[in-house]
Parts: structure tokens; C-alpha cells; sequence
């Protein structure tokens, strides 16, 4: 039996989750899915979405152990079926303009690791997932997805069952500690959202990823905007899709994904834990899979269809995260990935190029948009040690498209762009203050972080048609925020 305690919280992260997640609006229809362990959020879910308005809550439970009886006995031809009556619910929630709130937390990672790793790979609801995604690509529903602390899950993170630090840790993530969470959360998203203003002011043409065993090139989409927590239906309610979040994202060009990546941490996959993965990529596409455990889920995984292979989400989160400091890794995907920068192979995010949602699958993937029913997120940078550590190990270049000549500008017209880049540097937010250019071979400049008043004059010598990059430790944006 829970303490009054323990309830009251579970109810304010049930309340969270429908007002600030999913912002359940009244007259909606809801559908709650999780697991059977989660009943109990799942429970106040159903009554907290009630007391906004709802007009009817469906709670789907699913049931690892039958996955796994599903994946060990059942036969081939039907790992990947949908029962057509799951994508029908699917498809009549986004008809309905409805809510959904999605609970995460296994309470037991590695249930499937015993079994043959190429039949899991191929245990996908391949139909469902298609319907899923159409849901949220075209905007149909508000959504959230959260997560419900527990035994299992505590004993993956440290190895024993402390539920009650993992809900501490979860409930300081999801800003349960805060007087007023809601109040909390509206301050942290216009945060995001000044971030993602930033950066689609600057032609950035592609995020590079380098570190041991990284040296990635994910090129941009021209015509795609960064994004960042609050997202908003075509029927223009908006929702917080992640609880918690501290992303800001965009979908690339997927034919542009050069090199190779190391995750820096497990990925946790329903069922198993893949650890050391490593993906090599050539003219967009994955072309070579390492692992020290779970390669050949992964391999199932990018066989899935066309698109498995190819990416569709790229995402950059700095030091000031809350998951990142919490300094260890969930093995969870909704918090891992809000630790740190990361990729995602498969489905592209359509509603970062305005109005491609509402175009067809063959259209969305000419404008460049990954088309897959897989969307898999894994991490390339790291959370633990200092923020100087954290940066030689990963760093995140962000290369801007070719710049105009300087030599073409009158002298007094050099002053004055001079004047304007200094007054827009400190309109910056913190996270993106302190870089300057620095000459470098092959007519390149690097923007690195100033270190001294050498660099400073240095900084008047500009190459000439120079693709600009920006090099930054992206920890470093923590002490930048402090400096601010």
C-alpha cells in the first residue's frame, strides 16, 4: 500500500503529466498506454485527465512477458503483425483530434537478452508504429510521453531497488521540486525556445560530432527549423511531447550523414540493453553495425524498411540539462537523451519544414525528410566527469554556409558589420556566447571559444569565401550560463 506521501506525489506527476504534458483540453478523448506495472500512474492519469475535461480515458496495458513468450514460440511471419484493431484505435484517436500519454520505465531491461537477438530486432509492430507516427507527424493529437519509477528500473540504474532515490531523481528532472511546477516548466520551455530562435537565425548547414571513435557530418535541411519542447497540434493546442526535456532538435537531409559514431552510453531498446554501439554511415545511409552486445537487434532494427537506415532527428542539449547533472546514466531513452546531444535513426520529423506534414510520403522524403516506421534515438556525447573532460571527449561543430567576401565591402561598411556582430553577440544567450574566428588552413575559419586578447586581433583577419564553422565544447555552456 503506498503511503500518503508517495500518493500525493504520484498524483502531482499524474497532474503534470496532463496539464503540462499532454495539456488534456476539455471534451477529449485520452489513451493512456504502459506497461502493467504502471498501473498505478496510469490510474491517476485516468483521474487527473477526468478533472480537465476529459471525455473518455482508455488505459492500454502491454505485457513484457507476453512479448517475450510472443518472440520465443510464436511464429516468424508474425513478429512484426499489428492486430488491425490496435491500428484502427491508432488511427481514430488522431481522427478524433485526441489526447495520448505514453509511460515508460521497464522493469525489466534485459527480460529479452537470452533470446534469439535477430527475432527481437524483428519484434516490432510495424503497422502500429506507421500509425503512431502519422499521429504525431501530422500534428493530429497532443501528446506526452513520462515515466513511472520502479524496482526493476532502480536495480538497472544502481544495482539495487532503490525506488525511492529514482523517484527523488526523476521528480528533480521533471521540476516536481520546484514551489510551482508549472510555473517552473513555462520559464525552462522559453528557455528552449529562445535557444531553437537562435539558431534558426544562423545559416548553420550541418552539425558535426567528434570524439574517440566519432567523426560524424550530419547535414542540415535547408528548409528545416530547430524545434525545441513545445510543439502544437494542426488544431492548435500545444503540448510538451517529452517529460522531461532539454533538447533542441531538427530533422536533417538524410542523404547527407557522412562517418562513423560511437554511442557514449547504453541504449536501452525494449527488452535489451545495446552497449558499445557504433554505426559507420556512407552517402546517408548505415552501412556497418558494431556492438559489443544487441548488434543484431540493431541490424533488425535498420532492416525494418528503406528509411530504417537513414537518419531522422538530430539533437544538441548542453551542461545546463538537469538529466546531465544528475551525473549517471537511466537506461532510459526519455531521460538518456536529454542528458546529452544525440541522433536518431529512422523517421524524419516532418513539422520542422512548415506545412510538409500535411504532404504525402514521397513528397515529405523529395523535401529531404526520413521516412521510416522506425525512430530510434541514441546518444553521442557524455554526462560524467568535469565539463573541460566532457568537452575533449565529445565536441559539436556546427558549419555554417558560405559567407559573402569581405574584400567586396568598403572599409567603413567593415566597421559597421564589425559593430553589428559585437551588438549580436551580446543579445546571444549564454549558451552560445564566446566564440570568435581564428584563421585556419584551406581558407576555413573555426570559431573557438576566446582565450585571450591574441585571439581577439587575430579575429580581424578573415578568409576569403570561408565557410564559417562554429567548434564549441557544448559542456561548456553550463559555466557560460553561470558567467551570464
Amino acid at each position: 500500500m503506498e503511503s500518503n506521501g508517495s500518493n500525493d506525489r504520484l498524483r502531482r506527476y499524474a497532474e503534470l503529466a496532463v496539464r503540462v504534458g499532454a495539456n488534456v483540453g476539455e471534451g477529449q478523448y485520452v489513451l493512456v498506454n504502459g506497461l502493467v506495472e504502471h498501473a498505478p500512474l496510469a490510474r491517476m492519469i485516468a483521474d487527473a485527465a477526468y478533472d480537465a475535461g476529459a471525455r473518455w480515458v482508455d488505459v492500454v496495458y502491454a505485457d513484457m512477458h507476453v512479448r517475450r513468450s510472443r518472440i520465443g514460440k510464436g511464429p516468424e511471419e508474425m513478429l512484426d503483425h499489428t492486430p488491425p484493431w490496435s491500428v484502427k484505435m491508432l488511427e481514430d484517436v488522431g481522427g478524433e483530434h485526441g489526447a495520448m500519454i505514453s509511460i515508460t520505465g521497464d522493469p525489466e531491461p534485459e527480460l529479452l537478452a537470452d533470446l534469439d537477438q535477430e527475432r527481437v530486432g524483428k519484434a516490432r509492430q510495424t503497422e502500429g508504429m506507421k500509425a503512431h507516427l502519422r499521429n504525431v507527424m501530422r500534428r493530429r493529437v497532443n501528446w506526452t510521453i513520462v515515466a513511472h519509477p520502479n524496482e526493476g528500473w532502480a536495480q538497472t540504474v544502481y544495482g539495487e531497488p532503490d525506488v525511492e532515490r529514482l523517484w527523488q531523481e526523476v521528480a528533480q528532472t521533471v521540476r516536481l521540486d520546484e514551489p510551482d511546477p508549472v510555473a517552473a516548466w513555462e520559464e525552462h520551455v522559453a528557455r528552449l525556445e529562445e535557444r531553437a530562435r537562435v539558431l534558426n537565425e544562423r545559416p548553420f548547414d550541418a552539425v558535426r560530432f567528434r570524439g574517440p571513435g566519432t567523426d560524424l557530418t550530419v547535414g542540415l535541411n535547408k528548409a528545416a527549423e530547430w524545434h525545441s519542447a513545445r510543439s502544437e497540434t494542426s488544431f492548435g493546442r500545444t503540448h510538451v511531447p517529452n517529460v522531461p526535456t532539454e533538447e533542441v532538435f531538427t530533422t536533417p537531409d538524410y542523404r547527407r550523414t557522412e562517418g562513423t559514431v560511437r554511442s557514449t552510453m547504453p541504449l536501452a531498446l525494449p527488452g535489451n540493453i545495446i552497449r558499445d554501439l557504433e554505426l559507420r554511415f556512407e552517402n546517408g545511409r548505415i552501412v556497418d553495425v558494431n556492438a559489443s552486445t544487441g548488434k543484431e537487434y540493431i541490424e533488425q532494427q535498420i532492416a525494418t524498411d528503406e528509411g530504417a537506415a537513414r537518419l531522422g532527428e538530430v539533437a544538441l542539449v548542453d551542461a545546463s540539462s538537469r538529466v546531465g547533472q544528475i551525473g549517471h546514466i537511466f537506461f532510459n531513452t526519455l531521460f538518456d537523451e536529454n542528458a546529452t546531444c544525440h541522433i536518431a535513426y529512422g523517421n524524419g520529423i516532418a513539422y520542422a519544414i512548415e506545412s510538409a506534414e500535411n504532404l504525402g510520403p514521397e513528397e515529405q522524403l523529395a523535401a529531404g525528410v526520413n521516412q521510416s516506421a522506425v525512430h530510434t534515438d541514441f546518444m553521442t556525447s557524455t554526462t560524467t566527469g568535469s565539463s573541460r573532460e566532457r568537452g575533449r571527449r565529445r565536441l559539436c561543430v556546427l558549419v555554417a554556409r558560405r559567407a559573402r567576401r569581405r574584400s567586396r565591402l568598403p572599409q567603413d561598411t567593415q566597421g559597421t558589420r564589425r559593430r553589428r556582430i559585437r551588438r549580436q553577440r551580446r543579445r546571444l544567450p549564454a549558451a552560445l556566447r564566446g566564440v570568435r574566428a581564428l584563421p585556419r588552413d584551406a581558407g576555413r575559419a573555426v570559431l573557438r571559444p576566446q582565450r585571450n586578447r591574441a585571439l581577439r586581433r587575430r579575429r580581424r583577419i578573415a578568409p576569403t569565401r570561408a565557410r564559417r564553422v562554429v567548434s564549441r565544447e557544448v559542456d561548456d555552456a553550463a559555466e557560460g550560463d553561470q558567467r551570464g
